[in-house]
């Protein structure tokens, strides 16, 4: 027997453990429904205009499902779509799936499309695509597809437009694994049987959303324009899109201050003009939309260099940071001081784990029990940093790291390069340490344990674990827990696995950040999911 989804939510998934135990029960029941958000205004939507939408930096392709950095997701949001929305309580929402059940034994998940769908060059939506992206498409390219699938044991299509996921065994968070940056659904007509990286469409997105790619000016803007063969009758509001490459921090501001862009997003805004902005009458700043991201910022570590290969190291590295100084001064309080790997936000989240204060004296001892000695310089070590290439901040941030690990001996360089050479380095390994920050997607199952899993270290794949971190008994925690029912002990399950990585430090975790949004306030309806700007733009509109 199936549970059909209704119009009444059964068990919120990022509330707490008792999700998990009506999930299991009796299947998880959706919103059926259309969100009505917070920000969506009361009077009748206007139809035309142009909106201008910061973008920074700069993304290296628009192709979601081969690219997941914040500035494409941005753009390709509006191009591609996946099942799935999600409400600002991380309940499911339909996209490309209108409707859905789960079995009562868990196993099974059934979608049922939306009917008259069509890729931006015509071809229609079809279950295939779906099961071609789920199988195909996604296992060889995303980070986060062997974790969020990990229980996948085939996908089938019983006609054009139903397509079932059958699992080995129950896996709860599974229903949470459809958000587009997760599971965007790629057009099989274009990638079937070929390098999906060398594609002569890569530089063409074809999607099914409400918005298509029309032009990229390298280095000046990105232009998408109103798909007048949208699948929802009426939408989208707004004629066409400019995504405005400013690389310029207090341009970027001073483009919002003088209404020559419309809204930002993430990072783009440096944290120390916030509260400049947030005083001025046609600006407002938003921190919704966000709760799928629960982002995490860190300092990552090559493991295979010495001497980051040894935890004491890795241990002396986080007690000579300053993290409430980071937050207060770097990121001006737009964050807060995380415990370890999991957000606090987030679904199993345990402090009851050792608290790295700050204590350079201490940092200097474990490198004296590791048996380093210092140069002539004074240095135990000396490494290369990739400094994160997202704006003014994480300038400010690897510069405060230098200066702070210079203070114990550690001698940090700092090497710059742009987006993509970042990408590509962190990618191949070929850096030593570099900031990082990951999202987690509403569950550690779907989100925390692709940076940590063995099985996830992969050459070329960023955000998953290019570390090179591998423990056994981590991996057997991740995987057991994920399937777990009972309450205590997945909980249990989840508490040690937080133990063992912050006593080994895979990461230095230094900040759970909020994002604002800062959005004229002539644009409405700009945030209605979880989402938030890294969704369709379906429902925006502009007042005059």
């Amino acid at each position: 027997m199936m549970k059909s989804v209704g119009a009444q939510s059964h068990g919120n998934p990022a509330s707490g453990r008792s999700w998990w135990a009506g999930a299991t029960c009796a299947g998880l029941l959706a919103v059926g429904g259309v969100l009505v958000p917070a920000l969506a205004a009361a009077d009748e939507p206007r139809q035309g205009g142009t909106l201008n939408v910061i973008l920074d930096p700069e993304p290296p392709m628009l192709i979601l499902g081969l690219n997941q950095q914040s500035p494409t997701q941005v753009v390709a949001t509006k191009i591609y779509e996946s099942l799935l929305r999600y409400d600002f309580d991380l309940e499911p929402m339909p996209s490309l799936a209108r409707e859905w059940e789960i079995s009562d034994d868990g196993l099974t998940y059934t979608f049922h499309l939306q009917e008259g769908v069509t890729w931006h060059d015509g071809e229609p939506f079809t279950s295939h695509d779906v099961v071609f992206t789920a199988t195909e498409f996604l296992p060889e390219t995303h980070p986060r597809a062997s974790s969020n699938f990990r229980q996948l044991e085939d996908v089938t299509a019983p006609d054009d437009h139903t397509v079932e996921f059958h699992l080995d065994e129950a896996y709860p968070a599974f229903i949470l694994a459809f958000e587009v940056a997760s599971f965007p659904i790629m057009p099989a007509h274009i990638y079937e049987g070929t390098d999906y990286n060398d594609n002569e469409m890569n530089d063409h997105p074809i999607g099914t959303g409400p918005f298509k790619y029309e032009r990229w000016s390298r280095g000046d803007y990105v232009h998408l324009v109103a798909n007048e063969d949208y699948w929802q009758e009426g939408k989208p509001h707004v004629d066409e899109i400019y995504f405005r490459l400013i690389p310029d921090a207090a341009s970027r501001a001073l483009a919002l201050e003088t209404e020559q862009v419309d809204i930002s997003s993430y990072n783009n805004i440096e944290p120390f003009d916030v509260p400049r902005l947030e005083q001025l009458p046609h600006l407002e700043v938003v921190t919704e939309g966000y709760e799928i991201a629960a982002p995490l910022t860190w300092i990552e570590i090559n493991h295979r260099v010495e001497p980051m290969d040894d935890p004491r190291f890795r241990q002396a590295m986080m007690y000579a940071l300053d993290r409430e100084f980071i937050r207060d001064n770097i990121f001006m309080g737009l964050g807060r001081i995380p415990t370890g790997p999991i957000n606090s936000v987030t679904i199993e989240y345990s402090d009851d784990v050792h608290i790295y204060e700050h204590d350079p004296d201490r940092a200097v001892e474990l490198m004296e029990e590791m048996g380093l000695e210092r140069d002539g310089n004074g240095n135990f070590a000396q490494i290369e940093m990739l400094p994160l290439p997202y704006g003014e901040t994480f300038i400010r941030l690897s510069e405060y790291i230098r200066e702070s690990l210079g203070q114990v001996g550690i001698d940090v360089r700092l090497r710059s390069t742009d987006s993509a050479g970042w990408a590509q380095r962190v990618a191949d390994w070929e850096y030593e340490i570099t900031n990082n920050f990951v999202y987690q997607y509403g569950h550690p199952a779907l989100g925390v344990s692709r940076t940590y899993i063995c099985d996830n270290i992969r050459q070329g794949v960023l955000f998953t674990n290019t570390m090179g971190y591998c423990n056994e008994r981590v991996d057997e925690l991740f995987a057991e827990a994920a399937v777990e029912n009972d309450e205590e002990r997945r909980a249990a399950m989840y508490e040690e696995v937080q133990q063992i990585l912050v006593d080994e430090l895979p990461v230095l975790w230094l900040l759970e950040m909020e994002f604002p949004t800062i959005v004229n306030t002539r644009v409405r309806n700009h945030t209605t999911s979880a989402g938030g700007v890294a969704d369709t733009f379906a429902d925006l509109w502009i007042d005059e």
